[in-house]
């Protein structure tokens, strides 16, 4: 009796946490966030300057308007993060620094700010780095709403390699009602995405994950859990996937086709070459509110202060920057612009405002490369799809240095053998039925096409 009534809950408790996420993320995020156009430095005016052209793309998905990492930070020009005087409450949890978000005062945190952007109808979201300020375990701070103080909650022995401001978070009840004040504070913010550094790879914190995880369930609001940097390592597929709605399969991927690094087995950063070695591997998992995440959209103005690197305009080629829509589109990623969208330009604005492509990311199925094309195609790779009337989709990529003229039957491409007609979905030019397809491939290019078989 016990084992059937055990597998019953276990079904129930499954099915729950799949409808959660259905209803959280039933398809790709897509936002705009913060972190490559301003690194550490946003502060409330450019923030609301930026949401506010983002609601002027809301009719075409896009909704989350991100701060990224160091909203806490009074000082983010510190040149060490001891520097940057961060702003904490009484019970050790971060909060906005006012001289940068004035809107926080008397203890209202981001409330104000969130309802302004509830107002433009958008989604409010937020990034922390994993663990418990080491300012808090110094004080030895008390835990909201516990017995617990600071000290009770951190891992002294646990630091993240590349910001050393937190203690990481003990996997004991102490360290959960850490995590659960934290989540309330979000939940009563009106905090709709939180993207947690640190914890998705670089090392993988599990146990934090699942307690963050926890935590949002407690707190009542529904809340996207992004959980970054990777690579994700496929082997953690099916259970991080229980807990994040996004986590990356990348690590922080920048605007270069690639990039050369001082060390050969450093993957920092990416560009937009290494995530066709990436994505393969996850296909298959971006379904059921979880979607693998191939990293923001470094395109655009990037500026004033960015991320990595000096302030310029996204140094990726037009068709890089297509490819790079393109193959998100065909994985079905989140989509997160990284540009000032203050400084938005017309190219730019009809890369993200295609309807087409954006309905290929939130709407089709069954997305996956294909495994064989023909002899001598070794520089293209290709991903198919389906979309949700029945229409085929085909995207084709060159990863060469040279245009490459492509004539192949449409059945060496990953489609059934007969004769369609296709449809560019970025040029919106229409082809005539045929057996095979022939066009040329631009260096880093791609043809992404609404294809239909005909009788």
């Amino acid at each position: 009796m016990w084992n059937a009534m055990r597998t019953l809950l276990i079904c129930v408790l499954t099915l729950a946490g799949t409808a959660a996420a259905q209803e959280v993320s039933p398809t790709p995020p897509m936002g705009w966030n913060s972190w490559d156009a301003y690194g550490l430095t946003i502060d409330e005016a450019d923030f609301k300057a930026n949401a506010s052209v983002l609601a002027g793309l809301r009719a075409h998905g896009w909704s989350y308007a991100v701060i990224d990492q160091g909203w806490y930070m009074r000082q983010p020009f510190g040149d060490k993060l001891q520097t940057r005087d961060y702003a904490l409450d009484a019970n050790g949890l971060l909060i906005p620094a006012l001289n940068r978000f004035p809107s926080a005062a008397a203890g209202q945190g981001f409330k104000p700010l969130a309802d302004w952007v509830h107002a433009q109808g958008l989604k409010f979201g937020i990034h922390i780095v994993r663990g418990i300020p080491k300012q808090a375990v110094t004080s030895n701070l008390p835990i909201a709403d516990s017995a617990f103080r600071a000290k009770d909650a951190a891992d002294t022995t646990d630091t993240c390699p590349w910001d050393d401001s937190n203690y990481g978070v003990r996997d004991t009840p102490a360290g959960q009602a850490y995590y659960d004040a934290m989540l309330a504070l979000y939940a009563r913010w009106g905090v709709d995405f939180l993207k947690v550094d640190c914890i998705a790879d670089h090392p993988y914190k599990i146990g934090e994950i699942r307690q963050i995880a926890a935590a949002i369930r407690k707190s009542g609001r529904p809340i996207v859990l992004s959980l970054s940097p990777g690579p994700t390592q496929l082997a953690h597929a099916a259970e991080i996937r229980q807990f994040g709605q996004m986590w990356r399969i990348s690590n922080d991927v920048w605007d270069g086709w690639t990039f050369t690094r001082e060390h050969p087995n450093d993957d920092f950063p990416m560009g937009v070459r290494d995530l066709f070695d990436r994505l393969p591997a996850w296909a298959g998992q971006a379904r059921d509110g979880r979607w693998p995440d191939a990293d923001m959209l470094p395109l655009g103005t990037l500026a004033p202060h960015p991320g990595w690197g000096d302030a310029r305009s996204s140094r990726l080629t037009a068709e890089e920057q297509r490819t790079l829509l393109s193959l998100h589109a065909m994985a079905r990623s989140p989509l997160v612009l990284g540009a000032n969208l203050t400084r938005l330009d017309e190219t730019t604005r009809a890369l993200i405002t295609n309807q087409d492509v954006i309905a290929l990311d939130q709407h089709s199925h069954d997305n996956h490369p294909v495994d064989r094309l023909p002899e001598g195609y070794e520089q293209v790779r290709a991903w198919v799809a389906s979309g949700r009337n029945g229409e085929r989709y085909l995207a084709l990529f060159n990863l060469g240095e040279k245009p490459f003229a492509l004539k192949a039957a449409w059945g060496e491409l990953g489609l059934e053998s007969g004769r369609y007609a296709a449809r560019d979905l970025w040029s919106g030019r229409s082809s005539r039925a045929s057996g095979s397809l022939s066009l040329s491939l631009p260096a880093h290019g791609t043809a992404l096409l609404s294809v239909q078989k005909m009788p």
